[in-house]
């Protein structure tokens, strides 16, 4: 048997016990930062694996550390384990049992994919030529996210963790492929709050007050010049306002207006310029219309950029493994965002897209009720990882 054959045999024999984790952690979703029973579960199996485990790190996160044949660098693999604020409507017979909590963007199968790599390994840990660091993290779908909470507790840090791979169940590709973008993968993402101080009056007479709605409207279309006029056209950014709240009655003239949004670039120069040409705009917009305005810009998470050398590395890897025929290269990068982007700001890093469309379904999107996954992906995600952990580390 070969090489291919035999990870992939070992991660089909446990794909009995993914399915079984997956559907545990499906039916009994919990929200960021709330994940007390998921990290129970968690991190209960590591330490059966033998495993030295570290938890409560943000409050719920957990690491792993399996110790190979020999110290040395490390490599870290990632799941994260929070679920969404959503009624799920899949109907699947393990739908959650939480409701208004739903697994919605497949962080079930990635802690189940995860915990199978893990198993996989520790079985073969004389063979492992370093250790092994395995990162269940809290909170991914809160900025400012969970990562740089276990990143400040030093959980890259001892063992050094050399190298860090990561994954995302899509839809939009079927079970037994995986896709990849090298370089920017995916965007920033960083949410904004604009706050306009006008002056009410009557709405009878308008030149007594500084209306609040008007400057609002005049800062909805300048700040969309932005992107427009001001951003180098082949550096995609995105700015959206996604909501707008001011006025109290008909004949009123409003004094407040409140407006939040969210900015994505695939740069660090980009997305220092959308904050700042935003300044200025909305201050522009104040003098112009005789109001206040304040702008309370969070930093969320940093673009995603996935190291060259680690993906020429997954490529071979994933070739070897599943066939280069399955092995696509994503055409374009993700204005999404994902909190994994903080860990490769820290070391060389690889997030990757595993398919799992269900045959003969609509592929709903992430975030979506109706959201679910092909479980055939979960054996073919934790050997995946468990091969590219192995080669990794002899490559160190």
């Amino acid at each position: 048997m070969g090489e291919r054959d035999y990870y992939l045999a070992e991660a089909q024999n446990l794909k009995p016990q993914l399915v079984a984790w997956r559907r545990q952690l499906h039916q009994y979703p919990e929200l960021s930062f709330e994940e007390k029973e998921t990290a129970a579960l968690v991190a209960g199996v590591l330490e059966q694996l033998g495993l030295k485990v570290r938890t409560g790190i943000g409050g719920t996160g957990i690491v792993g550390i399996l110790n190979g044949a020999e110290e040395g660098p490390a490599v870290a693999l990632r799941a994260d384990m929070d679920a969404l604020p959503l009624q799920e409507a899949t109907g699947a017979e393990y739908a959650s049992r939480c409701p208004g909590r739903m697994h919605a963007c497949g962080h079930d199968a990635h802690m189940a994919i995860v915990l199978g790599a893990a198993t996989l390994l520790a079985t073969h840990r004389r063979e492992l030529p370093g250790p092994v660091v395995f990162l269940f993290q809290p909170g991914e779908e809160l900025p400012p996210g969970g990562a740089r909470l276990l990143i400040e507790a030093g959980a890259l840090d001892n063992p050094p963790v050399k190298a860090i791979f990561g994954l995302h169940v899509t839809s939009a590709l079927p079970a037994g492929t995986v896709g990849i973008r090298p370089g920017a993968a995916m965007a920033s993402a960083d949410n904004f709050t604009i706050r306009i101080k006008g002056r009410s009056s009557h709405g009878a007479a308008p030149h007594l007050g500084a209306d609040a709605i008007v400057a609002a409207a005049q800062a909805v279309l300048a700040l969309q010049s932005i992107v427009a006029r001001r951003i180098d056209p082949v550096q995609p950014a995105v700015l959206t306002i996604g909501t707008i709240n001011g006025g109290e009655k008909e004949n009123i003239v409003a004094g407040e207006v409140t407006m939040t949004g969210t900015t994505r670039a695939l740069n660090a120069v980009t997305r220092q310029q959308l904050e700042k040409d935003m300044r200025e705009i909305l201050a522009g917009v104040a003098a112009a219309s005789g109001t206040e305005i304040d702008l309370d810009y969070l930093r969320g998470y940093p673009p995603l950029i996935n190291d060259a050398g680690l993906t020429e590395l997954f490529r071979r890897v994933a070739g070897e493994l599943l066939g280069p025929e399955k092995v696509f290269e994503l055409a374009a990068p993700s204005m999404g965002a994902e909190d994994f982007a903080r860990y490769a700001e820290k070391v060389p890093a690889v997030y990757f897209n595993l398919g799992a469309a269900i045959p003969g379904e609509l592929p709903f999107p992430w975030h979506h009720p109706r959201f679910n996954i092909n479980e055939d992906c979960l054996p073919i995600g934790s050997a995946l990882l468990s091969r590219l952990a192995l080669k990794a580390l002899a490559d160190f």
